[in-house]
């Protein structure tokens, strides 16, 4: 099944808080998406699939990320974006200062994983199903 960066980002558009996140999974699962990228520096996303990966442009101009993880902060800044505290700009900003380059989104193990610059996992979490 073959996606589009366009399909991706129509379902995205679908999504005003966290809680519309179970069914955008559900729906770019029902396209084929098995995994995503997300790249905190300029918020570029690479959508992959069986032999398939659609990208779907920066979102901002780039920003530095941080050399070191500041796991502490991250941690409790992560719990508060979660609960509906800061919106995703601010989000990004945070994942920047404390360290972090990138998530991936698993699909099929319903897991959120974050990573720091040199590719070491900081961080795993079930996604809420």
């Amino acid at each position: 099944m073959m996606f589009t960066a366009e399909d991706v980002k129509a379902a995205h558009s679908k999504v005003k808080s966290g809680a519309d996140f179970p069914a955008y999974i559900q729906e770019i699962k029902s396209m084929g998406v098995t995994h995503y990228e997300c790249y905190v520096s300029d918020g570029h996303t690479d959508y992959h699939g069986e032999n398939h990966t659609a990208q779907v442009a920066p979102k901002y101009p780039e920003i530095k990320i941080a050399d070191t993880v500041n796991l502490d902060t991250f941690i409790r800044e992560l719990k508060a974006h979660q609960q509906g505290q800061t919106d995703y700009m601010t989000f990004i900003k945070m994942c920047a200062e404390t360290g972090i380059t990138k998530w991936i989104i698993d699909i099929s193990a319903m897991t959120c994983t974050y990573y720091d610059n040199e590719g070491k996992k900081v961080l795993e979490e079930t996604i809420p199903g």
